[in-house]
C-alpha cells in the first residue's frame, strides 16, 4: 500500500509539475506608466500607448498588465510614485512627461525606461546620442520647440494687424523654457513684432500673467509648450475668452476648450510609438540599442466659434490647411 501510495504521489507530481512550470514561464509582464496629470487629462496618451502595445502583440489585461501612477499635476509626487514602481519590480517604466523621466532615471539604472518628451533628450541627459541612447533609457520626442516659430506665423495670418505679441512660458522647466524663448525672440524679430515674455509656474502666476497681458494691450498670445499648461488647457482657454485675446497653443485640448487655435505634435501618435518600444523591450530588446524616435505628425485645429466671438475672419487658405475646424 505504501509503495502504491508513493507511486501515486510521484505520478501526480509529474502531471502537475509541467503545468506549474508553464504558468511560471507565462507570468504576465508588468509595465509601470508614470503620468504627470491624470487619466482624465491624459486619456489620449493612454489610448495611443495601448495602441502601440497592441501593434507589438500585447493587450492590456490579456498578456500584459499596466500599473498606472498619476501625479495629478504635482511634480513633487513623482519620485515617490516611481519608487513604488521600482519596489514592485515592473518590467518597463513609461515616463509620460519630462519631470517624470528625471525622477525615473534617478530611481533606477536597471529597469528599462521609455520616455515621452518635447525636450532634447541628449541635452536633458536622457540619452548619450539619438542613434544609440545607451544605458536603460530610450523613447520618443514630439515636436515642441521646433515648431515654436510656426505659432507666430499662424497667429500673424489670423491677426495680420498685430504689432505686439505676448509669449507665456514656464520658467521652472529650463530644458524647454530656454530654447522656446530663443525661438520666440527670433520669430518675433523676423515678423516685425514687439515681444513681451510672461512667466507662469503656478495658478496665481497664470492669473497675474493675463492681468499683465491686458495692461500691455497685446494683440495676441502664444503659449509655450509645457505640461503645466497642457494640464490647464481649459483654464487657459477660459482666460483667453475673458480677456478677449487671440491665442494659440500646441495641443488640441486648448482649441476644443475654447481657445482660438492649436498647432503641434500629436501626443497620441508619440505615445503610440512609445507603446511599440515598450513591446519590443518586453520581447528582449535593450533600450540603449533602440534609437530615439521623433513623432512627426502635426495637427492644426481652428475654433471658428471663438474666432467669431473675437471678431476675426480666418483666411480660407488657413481653413483649407486645418486638420479640424470646430464650429
Amino acid at each position: 500500500m505504501r509503495r502504491r501510495h508513493f507511486i501515486n504521489v510521484i505520478a501526480g507530481w509529474l502531471l502537475v509539475w509541467p503545468l506549474a512550470a508553464s504558468a511560471q514561464q507565462a507570468a504576465v509582464p508588468v509595465i509601470g506608466f508614470l503620468g504627470g496629470g491624470s487619466l482624465e487629462t491624459d486619456g489620449n496618451l493612454v489610448a495611443g500607448f495601448r495602441q502601440g502595445l497592441s501593434e507589438s502583440g500585447y493587450i492590456e489585461g490579456r498578456n500584459v498588465s499596466i500599473e498606472y501612477r498619476w501625479a495629478e499635476n504635482q511634480n513633487d509626487r513623482l519620485p515617490a510614485l516611481v519608487s513604488d514602481l521600482v519596489r514592485r519590480q515592473v518590467n518597463v517604466i513609461i515616463g509620460g512627461n519630462t519631470p517624470g523621466v528625471v525622477a525615473a532615471k534617478a530611481a533606477t539604472a536597471t529597469i528599462p525606461i521609455v520616455f515621452l518628451t518635447a525636450s532634447d533628450p541628449v541635452a536633458a541627459g536622457f540619452a548619450a546620442s539619438l542613434n544609440r541612447p545607451g544605458g536603460n533609457l530610450t523613447g520618443v520626442t514630439f515636436l515642441g520647440v521646433e515648431i515654436g516659430r510656426k505659432h507666430f506665423e499662424l497667429m500673424r495670418e489670423v491677426v495680420p494687424t498685430a504689432s505686439t505679441i505676448a509669449f507665456l512660458l514656464n520658467p521652472t522647466n529650463p530644458t524647454l523654457a530656454e530654447p522656446l524663448t530663443r525661438n520666440a525672440q527670433a520669430a518675433a524679430r523676423s515678423l516685425g513684432l514687439k515681444l513681451h515674455v510672461l512667466h507662469a509656474s503656478t495658478e496665481r502666476d497664470i492669473e497675474d500673467a493675463f492681468a499683465t497681458l491686458a495692461q500691455l494691450r497685446a494683440d495676441a498670445l502664444v503659449i509655450g509648450t509645457d505640461l503645466f499648461f497642457t494640464n490647464r488647457s481649459k483654464h487657459l482657454a477660459a482666460l483667453t475668452a475673458r480677456y478677449a485675446v487671440p491665442a494659440i497653443y500646441h495641443y488640441r485640448g486648448f482649441a476644443a476648450a475654447g481657445g482660438l487655435m492649436s498647432y503641434g505634435g500629436s501626443v497620441t501618435d508619440a505615445s503610440r510609438l512609445a507603446g511599440v518600444y515598450a513591446g519590443q523591450i518586453l520581447k528582449g530588446a535593450k533600450p540603449g540599442d533602440l534609437p530615439v524616435q521623433q513623432a512627426t505628425k502635426v495637427e492644426l485645429v481652428l475654433n471658428l466659434k471663438t474666432a467669431k466671438a473675437l471678431g476675426l475672419t480666418v483666411p480660407l487658405s488657413l481653413l483649407g490647411r486645418a486638420d479640424e475646424v470646430i464650429e
